[in-house]
């Protein structure tokens, strides 16, 4: 290869980096909590892979891990592709195919194939995944592969097939990649599901369909994209070996970037997998190694920092030392913005053309668009041309599957059930709690104007301070606790409480969980603080039942409030954080914790999201696991929620049943 073909990766060395526009977050702690968290995740990042033979072993497992983080474990099935040419076009020696083909029964996708004019020989082939590039006229949305066409056209003039496939966003026709990020669909997290797993699926099937072309060489596969079409060339490159050469562009960072510096928001949903294994993004990356690899963008790309490329670029470098292959592997650096030039073009065709063609001589021709959007639409034009049986724009709905736990017959079945549903709590639920506990650190502060009140303020996590207040009845010797379970923002409330509990015979508490963010202080600021915690391989709400389980943990270790049988209570999503806390508390068996739960949801799904829990469980086996050791009272609950618990109760004669 000639020196000169590297020239552009020198750049590197010599434009400075410049820092995503999103600033960090003004809640000191839990800027702090954020920063802990991803150098925790970050430091793990291939720590531990020191030889070749280290890494072989562990491929399998985090490829499997990939799959599952994307939405696709178990793995679909490969059903008849069905693909339809809907015409044909030619200009310039360009000639395209519209294509659609059903990646799955009735999930369609919308493409054009481009290929020169005159074939000789089986081609070489490019699956162009796209970014976010909507091209719409009246209404009609004629797919981002028109805005990218230009990519297609410049393969097929020099010797390609080159497939540019739609998303599912902003295609022909229009699904969803905002699922959290605008539209409040929360239970994205609790089914596992991620748009960039469709994406990962559908480039997948793709390359499927390359396979039946007889023009193709098969053996001979690149992909590249940028922006949300760099992120896709990653998910493809990591999970299909038939991807020879690989050359994302601008689609990928760092979780220091996307969490603590904050270029999450400036990312939908389809950027990112669902974080159950605590991965950084440099894991992602590892999965192309030992194949040919290059990683492009601008130097002042603020979604995409320089920064955290760099970074990743490093740590991966380290797999490709292993396999005594670091010149497969490519950092390209241009100047720009987070935009498709051709400075950052050329390299990536240069890429393609040296490892699948053994070529190296200078790109003379440019990447310019040949076809109008009417032209490279694969459908009719009006709205009523699209398929009537299609799912792709409502493919969110059942892309994952929900659990379907059959109630068991038998003491010995339930127990296998029970323990197989726990270790799914543990290993994909709530594997985002801390692995070690860090002191809890009460201070005890009294309150001046009620005489009965304290005021404590203990550690659930390093950066999390909570508060609990303890109301001590009026006359020694009560034996009993009642623990009201509220969220930060609900502090006010406590005086209520208070006012209530003045003359009460027994002990009052009253803890409050963390909040969504810096004091709620707008609807954005929580939305991203969420999208950050699923980021960090948690969500807010699974990290509220780790506050609970502690404040449990710290009224059992009280010598006050040892001795007491508590009855811990709780409305709506803070009712539902509480049933799964009570999975996990440890206390005495002779102090069981009884539960009393007002206004619970018919479902996770319109309840609190933790990653996945509904591909296990929903709320019925949740309160038949908590039923079987602790006594429960609903109220105002949709029977339809207690029924399986109970009448798992009655097949296996328990004693205790949910009133």
């Amino acid at each position: 290869m000639r020196p000169s073909f590297f020239l552009a990766c020198l750049l590197a060395t010599t434009l400075a980096p410049v820092p995503s526009q999103a600033a960090p977050l003004t809640d000191q702690n839990l800027q702090a909590y954020f920063q802990d968290r991803v150098t925790e995740l970050s430091s793990c990042c291939l720590r531990d892979i020191d030889t070749l033979d280290e890494w072989e072993a562990a491929r399998p497992k985090l490829r499997g891990q990939l799959f599952e983080m994307l939405s696709l474990s178990p793995l679909p099935e490969k059903t008849d592709l069905r693909p339809i040419v809907t015409g044909k076009i030619e200009r310039e020696g360009v000639v395209v195919e519209k294509i659609h083909f059903q990646s799955m029964p009735q999930l369609y996708v919308t493409a054009d194939l481009y290929l020169p004019a005159k074939i000789d020989k089986p081609l070489p082939a490019i699956l162009y995944v796209c970014g976010h590039g909507p091209v719409k006229t009246n209404g009609v949305s004629y797919g981002n592969k028109v805005a990218y066409q230009h990519h297609g056209a410049w393969f097929a003039r020099n010797g390609y097939a080159c497939l540019i496939v739609d998303t599912i966003q902003l295609g022909e026709i229009e699904g969803l990649h905002h699922g959290t990020y605008r539209e409040a669909m929360w239970w994205w997290n609790s089914r596992g599901y991620t748009p960039a797993g469709v994406e990962a699926w559908n480039g997948i099937r793709a390359l499927d369909y390359l396979e039946t072309r007889p023009e193709i060489d098969k053996t001979r596969f690149g992909v590249t994209g940028r922006s949300g079409g760099g992120a896709y060339s990653w998910w493809v490159t990591a999970l299909d070996d038939r991807v020879k050469v690989s050359a994302p562009v601008a689609g990928i960072t760092d979780l220091q970037n996307y969490v603590v510096d904050g270029v999450v928001e400036g990312h939908c949903d389809c950027m990112f997998f669902v974080n159950t294994y605590g991965w950084d993004y440099p894991l992602v990356a590892a999965l192309a190694a030992p194949r040919p690899l290059m990683i492009g963008n601008s130097d002042r790309d603020t979604i995409f920092p320089l920064d955290g490329v760099e970074r990743l670029h490093k740590k991966v470098s380290k797999i490709y030392a292993l396999y005594k292959k670091p010149e497969n592997l490519a950092l390209v650096i241009t100047a720009g913005p987070h935009k498709d030039t051709q400075e950052l073009q050329v390299p990536v065709f240069r890429w393609f053309n040296h490892h699948l063609k053994n070529d190296d001589s200078p790109i003379d021709l440019v990447a310019k668009p040949l076809f109008t959007g009417q032209e490279l639409k694969v459908f009719p034009e009006n709205i009523s041309g699209l398929p009537a049986d299609e799912r792709t724009s409502k493919i969110h709905n059942t892309f994952v599957a929900t659990a379907d736990v059959r109630l068991p017959k038998s003491a010995s079945e339930w127990q296998t059930v029970r323990a197989t549903l726990l270790d799914h709590l543990k290993q994909q639920v709530f594997a985002g709690w801390p692995a070690h506990e860090c002191e809890m650190n009460p201070t005890l502060t009294a309150n001046g104007k009620m005489t009965n009140a304290t005021l404590i303020t203990f550690s659930s996590e390093e950066h999390v301070p909570l508060k609990m207040v303890l109301f001590r009845p009026e006359q020694p010797g009560a034996k009993e606790l009642r623990l009201h379970i509220m969220q930060e923002s609900d502090y006010p409330a406590a005086v209520g409480i208070a006012g209530a509990t003045t003359h009460h015979a027994n002990y009052t508490a009253v803890l409050f969980t963390r909040g969504d963010g810096p004091r709620m202080e707008d609807a954005k600021t929580e939305v991203q603080i969420r999208r950050r915690y699923m980021l960090a391989g948690q969500t807010v709400d699974s990290m509220r039942v780790w506050d609970i389980g502690r404040a449990l943990q710290l009224l059992h270790q009280n010598r006050e409030t040892a001795s007491l049988h508590i009855t811990a209570t709780a409305s709506g999503d803070d009712a539902v954080n509480l049933i799964y806390a009570s999975l996990f508390d440890d206390g005495p068996a002779e102090f069981a914790l009884n539960l009393e739960l007002t206004h619970l949801p018919a479902s996770q799904s319109s309840g609190p999201d933790y990653l996945n829990v509904l591909r296990f469980l929903d709320l019925p086996q949740a309160l038949a696991l908590c039923l079987e050791n602790h006594q429960m009272k609903m109220i105002d609950c949709p029977a339809s929620v207690s029924d399986w618990a109970n009448n798992l109760a009655a097949e296996l004669h328990w004693r205790n049943k949910i009133n």
